[in-house]
């Protein structure tokens, strides 16, 4: 009946005569890539179906994407420099720009006009007009840009791999502002900004620590904490950086990744205190909340990373091991948390949980799918 409807609704809609155009709104829809192929799956969330295939996004063995305000633009980020935009309901690219050798993320500003691009080679961020990709500021950095996010006020926060610096860009005015936020630490890897957009945390791998800097503070001043974590064990190879986006905040805590070691670590997010350890099945990779519930989602690298765990951030405990397949990359859950969607590479397939009872709901192929991308992004800062 549903997709009855939205045929007929697109009948009489001229603007979106399109007989490929699966449906007229985006709200139920997502985006999943295939690293392989250099595509983008395009899904129905309530359906759970694939609805098109949008094809000629180049490397995307590292991509990542941000949604326009409107939810019917993705912005996608490519591992060869390119910055594609694409349009979900007409299902193809309206433009493309390579903009680097090496890119490893971005983000749109919070009135949807700029994105920003965070680039390893040749290193910096480059900013662009959201409607025509045009250049709008080119800003070199030290070494490779890491962790990038929007910040409220049309501004931007990220760090820099190799002088260990952290710079806020406000691009409020007619020109850009860009200010050093000081040394944040050795070799910071990733970064996030909390969903609050209070504080920006990043990760050290130069070094044990996790730096904070609360955003609310005038000027901004980096904090270290966790310098101690881990000493008295040995760390093991790290085989995947833990991602962007890959760290949970519930219960009042941070939920961040032990480098090199199998466990969470618990850190009570005003006082920036640990509170504890958790042992887990691997090294984990990402670290992401339920929606509406007390349970973070684990998922883990190479060479165990076939495993999902479930947390409870009450007990700090293990609650259910659930096996997708083989090669789990990434997790995303319906809006309100109903569902968890996971993408098993080596298996290509889209598996869907349902959160309550943990039973798998349906199976999704996809061709060597990683990030999965739900519309619903487009209204959560730092994503």
């Amino acid at each position: 009946m549903k997709r009855f409807l939205a045929a007929t609704a697109l009948a009489l809609l001229p603007c979106f005569a399109l007989a490929e155009t699966p449906c007229c709104s985006t709200g139920d829809l997502g985006l999943i890539i295939e690293r392989a192929t250099g595509s983008l799956l395009v899904v129905d969330r309530s359906e759970h179906a694939a609805v098109g295939r949008i094809e000629g996004l180049g490397d995307m063995s590292h991509a990542s994407m941000t949604y326009s305000p409107d939810e019917r633009f993705a912005y996608v980020f490519g591992r060869d420099g390119g910055l594609s935009k694409v349009d979900i309901l007409e299902q193809k690219i309206v433009a493309r720009t390579i903009q680097a050798g090496n890119s490893i993320g971005g983000a749109i500003s919070d009135d949807g006009k700029l994105v920003a691009v965070s680039n390893y080679t040749p290193g910096g961020v480059k900013v662009f007009d959201a409607d025509t990709l045009e250049l709008v500021a080119d800003i070199p950095a030290p070494g490779k840009t890491i962790g990038l996010a929007d910040l409220p006020g049309r501004r931007f926060i990220w760090s820099v791999w190799d002088s260990g610096e952290a710079y806020l860009g406000d691009f409020s005015g007619d020109e850009p502002v860009v200010t050093s936020l000081g040394h944040v630490g050795k070799n910071p890897f990733d970064a996030v900004v909390t969903d609050d957009a209070h504080t920006y945390l990043i990760g050290l791998f130069g070094e044990k620590g996790v730096t904070a800097i609360d955003l609310w503070q005038d000027p901004p001043k980096p904090i270290r904490f966790l310098n101690d974590y881990g000493k008295d064990q040995e760390d093991m190879p790290v085989y995947k950086m833990p991602h962007l986006q890959g760290w949970a905040f519930s219960e009042g805590q941070f939920v961040l990744p032990a480098v090199g070691q199998y466990r969470l670590l618990w850190v009570d997010r005003e006082t920036l205190k640990d509170t504890g350890t958790t042992e887990v099945h691997g090294q984990p990779v990402f670290i992401i909340a339920q929606p509406a519930s007390p349970y973070v989602w684990v998922n883990f690298a190479t060479p165990r990373n076939g495993v999902v765990q479930v947390v409870d951030t009450r007990t700090h405990e293990v609650v259910k091991t659930l096996e997708p397949g083989k090669a789990v990359l990434h997790m995303e859950f319906a809006p309100r948390g109903a569902e968890a969607w996971v993408s098993v590479r080596d298996e290509n397939k889209i598996v869907i949980y349902d959160t309550r009872t943990f039973e798998k709901k349906a199976e999704i192929a996809a061709q060597a799918p990683s990030g999965i991308f739900f519309t619903a992004r487009a209204h959560q800062p730092g994503l």
